[in-house]
């Protein structure tokens, strides 16, 4: 399984010969336009015209996690998978997708996909009701990965190695301010008892800008391993 990050909470999911897309930001993300420029090599994952993807993954409805899902699905006819109200409002738009509600799974060509709680607030950019935000665990023979999405801290996270097989991997938010920050997702990873961390939701406005090597530390003096990986770099479970 390979894990590409895009900038923001946006990531590319290779796995069983499938490659999904979580939560695409990357044409409004200076951040990621700025990579884009320094590696004009990366088309393929940093400009949103190029990116090829079989399925699209959004966690819940704000701008900053689904930007470019429109363009991707259109140009690839990518299935997307949300909540109903996000899959129905872009089936109006032309998008095929499978919905799913907290605590649903689906076997997907892909592997096993199960859509679990988060903490947060969910609208579409029109402002309709995007149903309650949620995250991701995404399960095959290459590993087990939860992708938490936008989220506080919560005891539901506890439910998850109930309930899933153990995490190889998460991502988790870290920036605060709209999110948990980097020391309330140390204490996350205890409840998802996984050891293996990768952040998200961080630096890309000054709201959510932090120290690295300090959450780096974090995590370190628990016996656990932060990766804040660059955009476009790649991480394999």
């Amino acid at each position: 399984m390979k894990i590409t990050y895009l900038g923001h909470s946006a990531f590319i999911i290779e796995t069983l010969g499938k490659r999904l897309i979580v939560d695409p930001f990357i044409s409004p993300n200076p951040l990621a336009q700025q990579a884009l420029q320094q590696h004009p090599d990366r088309q393929e994952v940093l400009d949103p015209r190029k990116i090829q993807a079989d399925y699209i993954l959004l966690t819940h409805g704000h701008q900053d996690h689904m930007a470019d899902a429109e363009a991707i699905g259109k140009q690839n006819d990518a299935m997307l998978i949300s909540s109903f109200e996000v899959v129905t409002w872009f089936a109006e738009k032309g998008l095929k997708g499978h919905p799913l509600n907290h605590g649903g799974k689906v076997s997907m060509p892909f592997g096993s996909l199960k859509y679990v709680n988060a903490v947060h607030s969910s609208s579409l950019p029109d402002g309709s009701y995007a149903g309650n935000p949620g995250g991701f665990v995404l399960w095959n023979e290459e590993g087990c990965l939860y992708i938490a999405g936008d989220t506080a801290l919560t005891q539901d996270m506890k439910l998850i190695p109930m309930t899933c097989p153990k995490l190889t991997a998460a991502i988790l938010p870290i920036g605060d301010n709209f999110t948990m920050g980097y020391e309330e997702a140390v204490i996350a990873s205890d409840f998802i008892e996984c050891s293996q961390i990768i952040g998200c939701h961080y630096d890309t406005f000054g709201y959510i800008e932090i120290d690295h090597e300090a959450a780096k530390k974090a995590f370190q003096d628990k016996g656990k391993t932060l990766h804040l990986l660059s955009i476009g770099q790649e991480h394999h479970l």
